[in-house]
């Protein structure tokens, strides 16, 4: 409920985004989240940008305000979707930041955006993920029995465990979460020419779920320069300790206007 306060959709003409009103702003950043999570992931974030970038937190179906819309389970629909979305909010430039399954959704829409002719993102931030061309194979998670799955949550180190215990919560939330996973599983990487958006590629130092070696392979996917930093912490570093994130994304949206 508090999430909703933030991140109201009174500033926003469609469901998919949370925001509030800026009249000051000219940059958006468009932040999309981790399986499992939903536009009040980064509800922290909303006070700590600078006054004149407006903060627009993603949030998918089945979550949120949205808990009664059936999840997205298909990578290309979902894209296709949020490319009708973005279309719609190209008043002001703007950048990406995803992190984990967010970045991926990033990168493909920011890829959607060119071939519909619409302007690229300013900057792409792609958070606690390797490069695209490496995902191959995801696991099948969302095939995964009730106590499986919160096995393997319990695992990313992402969900309180105090809600992993709640089981009627867990009831609820395990149908968008096993979306989130079956968009993973879906993902097929499409060679294509490189992007011409400049790119931050963010890393946890201790992320036992991101192999280190396939950072790297963010830069062939961008002609405008691809810096990789790391930060202490796991999966979800960003969240956990976002001072040191917030920093560098506020340095490189200056950059970008």
């Amino acid at each position: 409920m508090h999430a909703e306060v933030l991140f109201s959709q009174s500033a926003s003409l469609s469901p998919w985004i949370h925001t509030r009103p800026l009249p000051a702003a000219r940059l958006r950043l468009l932040c999309f989240p981790f399986a499992g999570g939903s536009a009040g992931s980064f509800m922290p974030w909303f006070t700590q940008l600078a006054p004149h970038v407006q903060l627009c937190a993603i949030q998918l179906p089945g979550r949120g305000a949205r808990f009664g819309e059936p999840p997205v389970h298909d990578f290309a629909t979902l894209i296709e979707r949020l490319g009708e979305v973005i279309a719609g909010y190209d008043d002001l430039p703007y950048a990406f930041f995803g992190h984990s399954l967010g970045a991926l959704v990033a990168f493909e829409l920011a890829h959607h955006c060119v071939r519909r002719g619409l302007p690229p993102p300013r900057h792409l931030f792609v958070s606690a993920s390797g490069a695209p061309r490496h995902r191959v194979g995801a696991p099948r998670y969302d095939l995964l029995s009730d106590g499986e799955l919160l096995i393997k949550l319990r695992d990313y180190a992402g969900t309180p465990p105090e809600v992993l215990a709640n089981q009627e919560l867990m009831a609820l939330l395990l149908p968008a979460i096993r979306a989130d996973f079956a968009l993973l599983r879906h993902y097929r990487y499409q060679p294509r020419p490189r992007l011409d958006v400049p790119m931050s590629v963010l890393a946890g130092q201790d992320d036992a779920h991101v192999g280190q070696e396939t950072l790297h392979d963010w830069q062939t996917e961008t002609r405008a320069g691809c810096a990789l930093h790391r930060f202490e912490g796991g999966h979800f570093f960003a969240f956990e300790q976002p001072e040191q994130v917030l920093e560098l994304v506020k340095r490189k949206l200056d950059e970008a206007l």
